[in-house]
């Protein structure tokens, strides 16, 4: 068995990769076939990804765990915002119905 050199991807096609992995409604093996790379090395660039928020390079992006803490805290601050709308309908049916 010929061992190959190891081949260098562009951090585009890596994100376009991970990508068409994750959004799109075929498998990652066909994928991987199907951009002709291992099938490992995309599960490996999927996992960095899932793990970091980032796929490769020095750039400044959020993880995914962060993107996650944030959701959750703007998910509770939407609840919260609704709740003290329906309180002030209450009030101002109440109020305007003892005004009349």
């Amino acid at each position: 068995m010929v061992r190959l050199p190891n081949q260098q991807y562009t951090k585009e096609f890596k994100e376009e990769a991970v990508k068409m992995a994750l959004n799109e409604n075929i498998t990652k093996i066909e994928v991987a076939r199907r951009l002709g790379i291992p099938k490992e090395t995309l599960y490996g660039w999927i996992n960095k990804y899932n793990e970091t928020g980032i796929i490769s390079g020095k750039e400044k992006t959020y993880k995914a765990s962060d993107l996650e803490t944030e959701n959750t805290r703007l998910r509770r601050d939407l609840a919260e915002a609704k709740m003290e709308r329906d309180i002030l309908k209450k009030a101002t049916a109440y109020f305007a119905k003892e005004s009349r």
